[in-house]
């Protein structure tokens, strides 16, 4: 059990990674900085843009430095904390799904920060003047692995309540003995 939760980790992450450093190559190959192709006319562009910040253009400042050391220690303990997780966490293939979303995101904008001390960024969704930040493959995977991690950490309390009993499998109330 153990080899099969760090393979599906190991297996989502690695493709979660090579599919969002593929599409920024792409990108990087064929959409010249700062260019815009219309996908969708009032709704969704290609660009090619670079965020030295952290999601939504936080910290997305030329004029300061430290934010990459910032973001690239934030990315080693994330990586960490994903694989001390999934240590300990029972085996679960969502889990470990989305935890590998997670960690292939993460080491795919850090492989940005790294070469070019800036996340390429090229997904920019749009209704008239009103722009949703662009983001990339890693952003994404990131973000709908962190949903389903906690939409499972809430069905989990949900049935914890339901049943009354707690992780351990013991009577939550006050007074029951098991």
């Amino acid at each position: 059990m153990t080899r099969q939760r760090y393979a599906l980790l190991g297996g989502v992450a690695a493709g979660t990674f090579a599919l969002d450093q593929v599409s920024k190559w792409l990108v990087l190959a064929t959409l010249p900085e700062h260019s815009v192709i219309t996908v969708i006319p009032g709704f969704f562009d290609l660009v090619n843009i670079r965020n030295r910040g952290a999601a939504f253009g936080f910290l997305n400042r030329s004029d300061i430095e430290w934010q990459f050391w910032l973001f690239l220690v934030a990315t080693i303990v994330a990586a960490g904390a994903i694989i001390a997780l999934a240590r300990g966490a029972r085996y679960e293939p969502a889990l470990f799904t989305a935890l590998g979303a997670i960690l292939g995101g993460a080491l795919g904008n850090l492989a940005d920060r790294l070469r070019f001390r800036a996340v390429v960024d090229f997904l920019d969704f749009y209704i008239g003047s009103l722009h949703w930040p662009a983001f990339n493959v890693a952003d994404t995977a990131i973000c709908i692995g962190a949903a389903v991690v906690c939409f499972m950490m809430w069905r989990k309390e949900s049935g914890q309540a339901a049943d009354g009993k707690d992780a351990r499998g013991k009577n939550q109330q006050a007074g029951v003995k098991s």
